[in-house]
C-alpha cells in the first residue's frame, strides 16, 4: 500500500507560540467574553439567574440572622432592583486590594465573605462569583448599601466602577440595594426577565426560609406580590398538592441537625401518577438532584420494603422498588451545610458522599419510627406502592401470580367478535399506525420468503398487513375470527378463513411465513397461539410479528395502564426480552429486530367504542402527570391545542422454525 506524503504547500501555516501569545483579559472580561462559564447560556435562563445570584446573596444574610426582608422590583425599562435588610456590603479600605471592599466583591472573581467561616457559615452563592458576574454582564450597575449610619452610592458600567463610593448622606437604615440593568450585547433578543419565573423563585424561598418576607413588584404591569410563609415546608408540599387528591391529609415531616449538616424533608402520596420532587441546598434548587436526593430515595426504598416485609404485605421474592414509590409522591428535601460541592456554578447538582450517607441514615432512622406510629398512613403509602409494583409486574410478565391469573382467563370469541366488528366500521380511520405505509413495509421487507412461498396473515384484520407482502410472496391467505373484518380483507387477500388463533383449521407444516401484529397482547396465554403458529409453518419457515413495546422497564408500567384504559382485552404488556423469550419458548431460532418509530394521536386512539368516556379522561391524565422518569424515556407531547401526540416504539421480529 503506497501512502501520499503531502506537499508543504498543504501544511498548517506554524504559528508563533511564545509569551506574546498569552492573553490576558483584564477584570471581568473572561465573564464578558464567556458567559455560558458563569451562567450557564446567555438566554432567558442565564439572564433570571442573575437574578437569583443577587437574591442569593440576600438569603446568605437571612441564613446567618441578619436580614428579614427582600424586594425585588422589574423596572418599566428591564432593569431590576433587589433590596435587603441585612448588614450591608462593607465599605471599608481592603487591605490586600488597597480598594472599598465592595468594589472588590463587585469586580473580582472568586472574591466575598463566602469564603471566611466566620462571616457565613452556610451560603446560597457559594462560589464568590455571583455578584460580580451580575455586575460583569450589566449595561450599569448602582450600588447602595446602608451601614453603620450611613448611605453610601457607587456606579459600575459593564464590570467597571465609573465612580468612587460615595457618601450620600446620614441614615438610619440597613442593608444593600443593587440595581442592574442586563447587557443587550450579551442577552440578545427575548422579552426581558418574567414576573411568573421570578414569583416562583421567591414564592418558594419564603417557604424555605419561613418567617422571611419578600416582595415582589413588576413595574411593567403593575404586578405586586408578597411573600411570607410560617409552615415552611409543609406548607411547600401542601401548595405543590394544591390541586391534587391527596392520599394521607399531613405531609410527613423531619427536621435533623446532624454533623453540622441540617435536613428538612416534606413528603406527601397522593392518587395521581405524577412523581414531584424538589431538592435544595443552601436553599438554591439543584434541578439535577444529586448525593442527598440518592440517600432520601436509597433510605426510602429501604425502610418501605423492611416495613412491608414486617407487616406480610408482600409475596415471597416481591420487592417495591424505587419508581414504585415516586408514583404520586410529591416531597422537598432542603439540606444546609458548609462548603458542599456542587456542580458548575449554575449548582444543579450535589456531589458529597458524606452528604448522602447522612441523609441516608437520617431519612432511614425517622421514617422508620414515622411508620410505626403511624400505621394507617403507612398501610395506605405502601399499598399505593404496591399497586405501583403489582402493576409494573404485569407489565413485565415476571409475576408468577400474575401469570397464574392470566392462565385461568378464558378466551370468548363472542368478545372479540362483538369489539371487532364495530371497530371494522371505521377500522383504517382509528389510528395512525393501522396503515402507515413506513410500518407496513418495515413488515414487508422483513421476509425471506421464496417468491412462490404460501404466507398466512394470521388476525388479518382488513388485510392491510398480509398486502404489503404482495409481490414478494406467490399466495397470501388471511384468517380472523370476526366475520366483517374477514370481508375486508378479501378485498385484499387471495384467500380468508374464519378461525381461531388458539386453534389454528390448518394442516402441520403448511406455510413458508406467518406474519401477525399487534395482536399477542390481547391474548391470553400467548405462548399457546405462537406454538400454533409454529406448528403450521414448514421447517425453515418463517413468523414475523410487529409491536409495540415500551422504551424500558421504566415506562413499562406507565404504559401499561395508559394502555388497559384504552383497551380492556389487554393481557400482557411485552417487553424485548418478554417478546424473545416468548418465540424461542416455543422453538424459534435465528430473532432478529428492527425498530420504528411512529407518532399516534392519542386523541384519535382513544376514539373508539371499546373505551369509556371516563378512561379516555384517565388517559389524558396519564399523560399530564406522567412521572419525570417515564418523560425522560418516553417521548410525548402536548400540543397548545390540547392534542397528545405519543411516540411508539414498534419492534417487527423475524424467527424461523428450525
Amino acid at each position: 500500500m503506497s501512502t501520499a506524503k503531502r506537499s508543504d504547500n498543504n501544511k498548517t501555516p506554524r504559528l508563533a507560540y511564545d509569551a506574546k501569545s498569552i492573553t490576558v483579559l483584564p477584570g471581568l472580561e473572561a465573564v464578558r467574553r464567556r458567559p455560558g462559564m458563569y451562567i450557564g447560556a446567555a438566554d432567558a435562563k442565564g439572564l433570571h439567574h442573575l437574578v437569583f445570584e443577587v437574591v442569593d446573596n440576600a438569603i446568605d444574610e437571612s441564613l446567618a440572622g441578619f436580614c428579614e426582608r427582600i424586594s425585588v422590583v422589574i423596572g418599566g425599562d428591564g432593569s431590576c432592583v433587589v433590596e435587603d435588610d441585612g448588614r450591608g456590603i462593607p465599605v471599608d479600605l481592603h487591605d490586600e486590594e488597597n480598594k472599598p471592599a465592595c468594589e472588590v466583591v463587585l469586580t473580582t472573581l472568586h472574591a466575598g465573605g463566602k469564603f471566611d467561616a466566620g462571616t457565613y457559615g452556610i451560603a446560597a452563592g457559594i462560589h464568590g462569583i455571583g455578584v460580580s458576574t451580575v455586575n460583569a454582564l450589566s449595561e450599569w450597575l448602582v450600588l447602595d448599601v446602608f451601614r453603620d449610619g450611613t448611605h453610601h452610592r457607587q456606579r459600575y458600567e459593564r464590570g467597571s466602577a465609573v465612580s468612587p463610593v460615595d457618601t450620600i448622606g446620614d441614615s438610619d437604615r440597613r442593608g444593600t440595594r443593587i440595581h442592574f440593568m442586563p447587557d443587550a450585547e450579551i442577552f440578545e433578543g427575548g422579552e426581558g426577565l418574567s414576573g411568573e419565573r421570578l414569583a416562583g423563585r421567591m414564592r418558594e424561598l419564603a417557604f424555605l426560609e419561613p418567617g422571611i418576607e419578600i416582595s415582589l413588584r413588576d413595574e411593567r404591569n403593575g404586578r405586586d406580590e408578597r411573600f411570607c410563609f410560617a409552615g415552611g415546608i409543609p406548607s411547600f408540599v401542601e401548595y405543590m398538592n394544591r390541586t391534587r387528591k391527596v392520599l394521607h391529609e399531613a405531609p410527613i415531616h423531619m427536621v435533623e441537625q446532624v454533623n453540622g449538616m441540617r435536613i428538612e424533608l416534606g413528603l406527601q402520596w397522593t392518587t395521581g401518577y405524577a412523581e414531584d420532587l424538589s431538592s435544595f441546598v443552601n436553599h438554591v434548587r439543584t434541578s439535577d438532584h444529586g448525593s442527598h436526593v440518592d440517600g432520601l430515595l436509597s433510605a426510602m426504598t429501604r425502610v418501605m420494603n423492611e416495613h412491608a416485609l414486617g407487616r406480610r404485605l408482600l409475596e415471597k421474592g416481591e420487592r417495591i422498588q424505587t419508581m414504585d414509590l415516586l408514583e404520586g409522591m410529591t416531597g422537598v428535601i432542603s439540606v444546609q451545610l458548609a462548603d458542599p460541592q456542587l456542580e458548575g456554578q449554575t449548582k444543579t447538582r450535589l456531589r458529597s458522599d458524606e452528604a448522602g450517607a447522612i441523609v441516608e441514615e437520617a431519612v432511614a432512622h425517622h421514617l422508620t419510627s414515622y411508620l410505626e406510629e403511624n400505621r394507617a398512613v403507612a398501610t395506605k403509602i405502601v399499598g399505593r406502592a404496591l399497586e405501583a409494583q403489582r402493576a409494573r409486574i404485569a407489565a413485565r410478565r415476571a409475576s408468577e401470580q400474575a401469570r397464574y391469573e392470566v392462565a385461568r382467563a378464558e378466551v370468548n370469541e363472542d368478545v372479540y367478535r362483538s369489539q371487532f366488528g364495530i371497530r371494522s366500521q371505521n377500522w383504517h380511520e382509528s389510528c395512525t399506525w393501522l396503515t402507515h405505509e413506513n410500518l407496513l413495509e418495515a413488515h414487508a421487507a422483513a421476509s425471506k420468503m421464496p417468491e412462490d412461498g404460501l404466507l398466512l396473515d394470521v388476525c388479518c384484520g382488513s388485510g392491510v398487513v398480509g398486502a404489503s407482502f404482495r409481490g414478494r410472496v406467490g399466495r397470501i391467505v388471511g384468517l380472523d375470527l370476526t366475520p366483517q373484518m374477514a370481508e375486508m380483507a378479501r378485498t385484499r387477500l387471495d384467500e380468508v378463513q374464519l378461525g381461531n388463533i388458539y386453534k389454528l383449521p390448518f394442516e402441520e407444516g403448511v406455510f413458508d411465513g406467518v406474519v401477525t401484529r399487534e395482536v399477542l397482547h390481547l391474548l391470553p396465554e400467548p405462548e399457546r397461539p405462537v406454538a400454533q403458529i409454529f406448528r403450521v409453518l414448514k421447517p425453515g419457515g418463517q413468523f414475523i410479528v410487529g409491536h409495540i413495546l415500551p422504551f424500558g422497564p421504566i415506562d413499562a408500567p406507565w404504559m401499561w395502564r395508559v394502555f388497559k384504559k384504552k383497551q380492556p382485552l389487554i393481557f400482557t404488556m411485552f417487553q424485548e426480552e418478554d417478546f424473545r423469550a416468548l418465540l424461542e419458548g416455543a422453538g424459534f431460532v435465528d430473532i432478529e429486530m428492527t425498530e420504528q418509530t411512529v407518532w399516534e394521536s392519542i386523541d384519535l386512539w382513544i376514539d373508539t367504542h371499546e373505551t369509556p368516556n371516563i378512561h379516555r379522561h384517565e388517559i389524558r391524565r396519564l399523560f399530564d402527570t406522567a412521572p419525570k422518569m417515564v418523560r425522560d424515556v418516553h417521548p410525548f407531547e402536548i400540543l397548545p391545542t390540547g392534542e397528545i401526540r405519543d411516540l411508539w416504539r414498534w419492534c417487527v421480529f423475524s424467527a424461523r422454525k428450525p
